[in-house]
């Protein structure tokens, strides 16, 4: 990785693009393209000479876009949401070593996204990127896939994290009734469930119009909220919970719970946990056109946001293993969610409420993150003219200078999914599961192409790279996410029922068949891929040159 230089003084010389009619050769004999800026503060240069013109305001600065991709993350609401997922297919051990290798395989998969996006930082994310590594006759089909691919995965995330908080408010108010019979005398419905998770997307819309700055100075308390709490959270169970199970037991003992007979198969069934809150690594890029030095500032904030997220939710799953005192009955809670149960154990009706409120509002935030960067790429999607009403989609805002119309367009979206909830549970959870495969073969899609186009395509590299360990990195990355994508289209248990079966890569066929479809229909005829204009025309002539080399 390298960095860039602070601006400071008017002697200081800052690198600036070469202008467009300025061909120098490179070592591998190609010509040289404008280079990217690398200036703290001169973003809108950076985006002028990207093609777009600054319409939103940038108010995110290095503490801000931290805390906002720590949060899109969410370790506190996504680790205890997922949680039964890992010990009912394989034990604690399968939790504990399932976390940790998806965090190590998640730093590869960031990795290779921050070096791309420090190139084009703009609100399109790796969408944009794929017109740049790809030869220019295929760059509108690559960028239709990987965008459409990128959109339905994000708002399935939102939409799905909508119903999990519902789901962990639902959880609460029944284990807070009466205890009959071996069950909570409140049991929520699932069209409460939908009603709730639609109150909530509407929350998250209001506050996603915002100005920027309003949430640049909301988002600045996501990422501390969400640190603390966790190791609050932590530190209580650990001293309130009795009986509390061996460390032997926590780091090795792995099961067979999901039928399969294979305890190495219900292994690898345990990476859907991870697989789901380590996600959305390009969130954060959705928001470079209202992030200052958004080049650096972006992938910093990615990885930095992987490590300690990594970290943090090592931390709770390794925590709520120790907790397991009843496994069976833990699993088998009648609260839902075993982590509810676990907190229930240790801390009582108002203990264990207390710290199941944090939980539920680290669940919100992350909500609250995610769709504004969905909302950030249907704004890009739409102003490239990739959505039906792109005009209206694509507008901004005149009072609060942020993309309203696409945040609400989100919303409505959203809904939609979640209502499928009323008819069939099984259903909605299997859209929601197609979130974490549909982003991570989006972003190896752009990743694969970069590779294979490398000789045919010139990528010109930002200020934050890889160096030698890029091409490793890249390699590992696509072999983790073609592997692990495999495993999280299985069935979760067996045998296999109409009930249990999992239905996301009937999801995800779908989802191709009708974005290659709308293609060919009438969207080829179209859509030309992300859409730049020559701006370079509001730089000062004099400025350009005095900075060609």
């Amino acid at each position: 990785m390298t960095d860039i230089g602070a601006s400071g003084g008017s002697n200081v010389e800052k690198p600036a693009a070469i202008p467009a009619h300025v061909k120098t050769p490179d070592k591998a004999g190609f010509p040289c393209p404008p280079v990217m800026a690398t200036i703290q503060d001169d973003d809108e240069r950076l985006l002028a000479r990207i093609g777009y013109k600054q319409e939103l305001r940038r108010e995110f600065t290095k503490w801000s876009t931290v805390s906002y991709a720590i949060s899109i993350l969410g370790v506190l609401g996504s680790v205890p949401a997922t949680f039964g997922s890992p010990i009912s297919a394989g034990g604690p051990a399968t939790a504990v070593w399932c976390w940790f290798i998806g965090s190590c395989m998640a730093m590869c998969i960031a990795s290779s996204v921050a070096e791309l996006v420090s190139a084009y930082p703009t609100a399109g994310g790796m969408y944009f990127v794929t017109k740049h590594v790809v030869p220019p006759e295929h760059a509108a089909i690559w960028a239709w896939i990987v965008g459409w691919c990128n959109f339905l995965g994000q708002t399935a995330g939102v939409s799905s994290v909508a119903y999990t908080v519902s789901q962990m408010i639902l959880a609460c108010a029944s284990m807070n009734s009466n205890f009959e019979a071996g069950a909570y005398t409140y049991a929520p419905t699932a069209l409460q469930t939908v009603l709730l998770a639609i109150l909530l997307l509407c929350i998250m819309g209001v506050i996603c119009s915002l100005t920027t700055r309003s949430l640049h100075k909301i988002i600045l308390w996501f990422a501390p909220i969400n640190i603390v709490a966790s190791i609050a959270i932590c530190i209580s169970l650990l001293v309130l919970t009795p009986q509390k199970q061996s460390a032997k037991w926590v780091f090795t003992h792995v099961t067979d719970g999901s039928g399969w007979g294979s305890k190495g198969f219900s292994f690898l069934l345990g990476f859907l946990s991870v697989a789901w809150t380590m996600t959305d690594y390009d969130g954060t890029t959705h928001m470079s056109e209202e992030t200052h030095d958004a080049a650096i500032r972006g992938p910093v904030a990615i990885k930095a946001a992987v490590l300690v997220s990594g970290v943090t939710g090592w931390m709770l799953t390794i925590t709520f293993c120790f907790c397991l005192s009843d496994f069976d009955g833990i699993v088998h809670s009648p609260t839902g969610l075993p982590a509810a149960q676990i907190f229930l154990n240790a801390g009582g009706s108002v203990g264990g409420t207390v710290m199941w409120f944090w939980v539920i509002l680290i669940q919100f935030f992350t909500g609250c993150s995610a769709m504004l960067a969905d909302t950030r790429m249907a704004y890009a999607f739409a102003r490239d003219d990739a959505l039906p009403f792109s005009n209206f989609w694509s507008r901004v805002n005149p009072y609060t200078h942020t993309p309203v119309n696409a945040v609400w367009l989100v919303v409505l979206f959203s809904i939609v999914l979640d209502c499928i909830g009323i008819g069939s549970t099984q259903t909605v959870v299997s859209i929601f599961n197609i979130t974490a495969p549909a982003l991570d073969l989006s972003y190896i899609a752009v990743i694969l192409a970069r590779i294979v186009y490398e000789k045919r395509v010139q990528f010109i590299e930002g200020p934050f790279t890889l160096g030698k360990w890029g091409r490793p990195t890249n390699i590992v990355a696509i072999a983790w996410v073609s592997f692990i994508s495999v495993v999280l289209f299985f069935p979760t248990v067996k045998p296999v029922t109409a009930s249990n079966m999992n239905y996301a890569a009937a999801v995800a066929a779908f989802i191709a068949v009708f974005s290659l479809s709308w293609w060919w229909i009438g969207a080829r005829k179209k859509y030309t891929g992300p859409r730049t204009k020559d701006l370079l025309e509001i730089i000062p002539s004099e400025d350009l040159e005095s900075h060609a080399y």
